[in-house]
Formats: C-alpha cells, structure tokens, sequence
C-alpha cells in the first residue's frame, strides 16, 4: 500500500514548498492539486467538460501560477461537478509506489482521509500576502485582500470547504525559515512511518 502525505492548507502558507520538499526527500510522487483546478479555470468555457478533459499537459502551462488563475481555481472549485471529475484522477495520483505527497484544500478531509500523513499548513494573513506579493511583483495590500476574498469563499463553499482534517497536524510557518518549516514537516512525516 502506498504512504500518502496529504497537505492542506490556504494559499502561500507554504504547503507546496513543503509538499516539494518531501516528495524529494522520501522519493514520493507529487502532485499539487490546486494545479487542476487553475487549469481547468485557464481552459474556460464550460467548467464541467474542461475538468472532464484535463490532462497531464495542461498542467504545464506556465500562467498557473497567476493571481487570475488561482482566482479562476477557487471560483470553479465550488462547483461540484467540477471537484467530482477531478477526484478519479487525484485517487488514482495518490496510488502510485511507493507514496505519493498531494498539496491542496481538502486532500486530508475529502480526497485522501486515509493518509498516513495529514499536514494543515498555515501562516497569518500577512505573512502570506507579502509571501504572494514578492512572489508575483504585486501590491502586498491588494494581495492581502485578494487572499481574505479567497480564504472566505474556500472556507464557506458547501463542497469541501477548506479546514484541517481532525487528525492533521497543523504547522504555522508564519515565523520559520523554509528549512525550518520543512524539518518540522520531515519530522511529521518520520514519526507515522
């Protein structure tokens, strides 16, 4: 059976810097599911048949990474349909040998609940903003507000909602260096396995 490492948490807490970190450092598969969803919102049109269509090339486009993608993500995230044709393919990522590490919003509470490991990867708001703002060369107060408008809408969507999984262990990275960060998460991972 593989060992499945589900890491949560909203954006620029610093889950995907950790979720790289341990794919490289326990020769896991990786998969960074918000990627999914920024595609399908970058491929337009109908939402639903774009989720139905995705495949391993459009998740290559380098403008994923965009405020307008994750925006487009989190505003097609809350459509069922969308989220229902996307989970056969997260379930089938994390299956692969020996392990798989996925990073998203609802990987410990709805996709992977069964993971060894589950990570709630937070920071404060502001930390975040200037994290997303230094990343993207934008305004670090437009950020800031950019990040509340989606933490609210991930949060208070009816389908998986964004929250910690009953059993994650949640890692505030608001105050630790990156490697500090990812020792804590090593150590994390180390104990369960």
């Amino acid at each position: 059976m593989p060992f499945i490492i589900a890491i949560d948490g909203p954006a620029a807490s610093g889950k995907g810097t950790i979720a790289r970190a341990l794919s490289s450092h326990f020769g896991f598969h990786h998969l960074d599911t918000g990627l999914l969803y920024r595609a399908t919102g970058a491929k337009g049109g109908d939402p639903v048949l774009a989720a139905q269509g995705l495949c391993a090339d459009d998740l290559a486009s380098p403008d994923l990474r965009s405020a307008e993608a994750g925006q487009a993500a989190s505003r097609i995230a809350a459509i069922p349909q969308v989220r229902a044709a996307l989970v056969e393919f997260q379930h089938r990522f994390a299956a692969q040998e020996p392990g798989a590490v996925l990073d998203g919003r609802d990987i410990g509470t709805v996709i992977c609940p069964h993971a060894q490991v589950k990570l709630y990867v937070v920071a404060s708001d502001r930390v975040r903003a200037e994290r997303r703002a230094a990343e993207l060369g934008a305004d670090p107060a437009e950020m800031l507000a950019q990040l509340q408008e989606r933490d609210r809408r991930d949060s208070e969507r009816a389908t998986a909602p964004l929250r910690p999984a009953d059993d994650a262990v949640v890692l505030d990275t608001s105050t630790l260096s990156v490697q500090q960060a990812i020792e804590q998460a090593i150590q994390a991972v180390a104990k369960a396995r």
